[in-house]
């Protein structure tokens, strides 16, 4: 049978995932403001709404977070915990389609073109498989649906938390005209920097290129830029998509300043690593090393070897060799990170590959 037309594709996005469980399992968390990550080191992994309201956001150096806000309660982050409730969720999904495209353990794309619901509105989709959310795991989720991926996912930002957002077919274009680009999945803020440099501030603004002009500025990508300045997006929603990497990284209570106290926190990182690839029976040939000096810099080290790490001895062997390359250190090291990329099947052990939840 030919592939509808048009598509009906919900993207859901839980609200702030790690937060919104810990302030459900903790009731004294609730309506306080709330980091998941280490209150002295690290950075901030989630924050709850009552947290954002002062600035706290993602990703932010946990210090900064706590300026920002002197009540800032930190939270140790249970991963263990997170993955459960994905897990729950994800089954929620698949009570309406088998093409459930997990993006992290907090969001996912759905295709409900064909529903196993027999159900005519994706809207109706995403407003009850909201409403067992809630009733299953205690927490909200926010939606969007449309007729693509990248405007279902701008859509499922528009109304947060625990709202969703619909845009059909006829107003997809003038949709993305009036947002910024900063906006826009798939434009970092490196990007939008760029982009505003050349002037190019809203989705009218890119609209207003041609095609030679974003390919000149920004290559291969400039094509995808094109497209969804128009509102077209033709990537489908593909279930299982093969994981490119995995890694680890540690920031370490204490600055790291002999080379010693180095290679054993190398040796330590990497444990996550291995124990992936020995689950999964899927190994990388691509090793990479990340140094995060007490001055936030970061530099970074890799190695392609001609077949996929078969141990964990190679894994920490030609880790350390790669970390050596920067002693001896000239300042000292907050953070090491230790990653496997261009991965394949067929590695120390070939059990079912593991999914992790939504």
């Amino acid at each position: 049978m030919a592939e509808p037309e048009i598509r009906k594709i919900i993207h859901v996005d839980m609200d702030a995932f790690y937060a919104s469980v810990e302030q459900r399992d903790t009731p004294e968390l609730r309506g306080k403001p709330v980091a998941v990550g280490g209150r002295e080191r690290g950075v901030v992994m989630a924050a709850s709404y009552e947290a954002r309201t002062f600035g706290v956001r993602s990703a932010m150096p946990s210090a900064t977070a706590k300026r920002l806000c002197a009540e800032l309660v930190f939270v140790k982050p249970r991963f263990d915990v997170y993955k459960e409730v994905s897990r729950q969720i994800r089954e929620i999904f698949l009570d309406y389609t088998p093409l459930v495209e997990p993006l992290s353990l907090d969001e996912a794309y759905l295709d409900v073109t064909t529903n196993l619901k027999g159900m005519p509105l994706a809207s109706e989709i995403a407003r009850e498989i909201r409403a067992r959310i809630l009733e299953r795991t205690g927490l909200t989720a926010s939606a969007g649906i449309s007729y693509n991926k990248f405007l279902a996912k701008l859509a499922s930002d528009h109304r947060k938390p625990n709202g969703q957002t619909v845009i059909p077919p006829e107003k997809g274009p003038a949709f993305v005209e009036g947002l910024p680009v900063a906006k826009f999945h798939g434009v970092g803020p490196k990007t939008a920097e760029k982009m505003n440099r050349l002037g190019i501030h809203s989705g009218a603004d890119l609209k207003a290129q041609s095609l030679e002009f974003l390919e000149e500025y920004f290559g291969k990508a400039g094509t995808y830029y094109y497209a969804i300045a128009r509102g077209q997006d033709d990537r489908r929603v593909v279930p299982n998509r093969p994981r490119k990497s995995v890694g680890s990284e540690t920031t370490f209570m204490q600055d790291l300043g002999r080379p010693a106290e180095i290679e054993e926190g190398i040796a330590a990182v990497l444990e996550d690593v291995w124990s992936y690839c020995e689950r999964t029976g899927i190994a990388g040939r691509t090793v990479t090393v990340k140094i995060k000096y007490a001055d936030f810099q970061i530099v970074t080290r890799s190695r392609t070897l001609a077949e996929p790490v078969s141990s964990r001895e190679v894994l920490e062997r030609t880790s350390i060799e790669l970390v050596r390359t920067v002693f001896p250190l000239e300042k000292r090291v907050r953070l090491l990170g230790v990653s496997l990329s261009n991965m394949s099947s067929g590695g120390p052990q070939t059990p079912p590959q593991l999914t992790l939840g939504l």
